[in-house]
């Protein structure tokens, strides 16, 4: 499985669709968007810090992992560190593979992995008070 992870501060681009074989069946997308609450307060956005080195090599290693129990194409892995403001993306990613099943069980695994145990820490800012 061919896997890029990125690390950015800036608001998420999405990388051209690209498919590399013929035998594509299912291009996945996720995009985790900052919500206006948390736990039921209003935020601003979230700020979110990282061990880049730590991050992408636990990241790698559950990819590789999950890589023999879903086979799939490829992943791409986008995540912002920095202020994230409410409505825009934290996280993207992109699964190809040759069927959905596959692709959807890669990006539920995938992302319930990063959440566990990836150095990848958010703090809330809460919205100022209405006047």
């Amino acid at each position: 499985m061919d896997i890029t992870i990125e690390f950015t501060p800036d608001p998420i681009v999405m990388p051209p669709a690209h498919l590399p074989s013929r035998e594509i069946g299912a291009a996945l997308e996720f995009h985790g968007i900052v919500r206006e609450l948390e736990n039921g307060s209003a935020l601003a956005g979230l700020h979110y810090e990282a061990h880049e080195k730590m991050a992408r090599r636990r990241l790698e290693q559950h990819l590789a992992e999950l890589a023999t129990l879903y086979p799939c194409v490829a992943i791409h892995c986008i995540h912002r560190l920095g202020w994230v403001p409410v409505g825009e993306a934290s996280l993207y990613i992109r699964i190809l593979s040759a069927h959905r099943g596959e692709g959807i069980a890669l990006l539920a695994a995938t992302i319930d992995r990063l959440k566990q145990d990836v150095p990848i820490w958010k703090m809330t800012q809460p919205s100022p008070p209405a006047p």
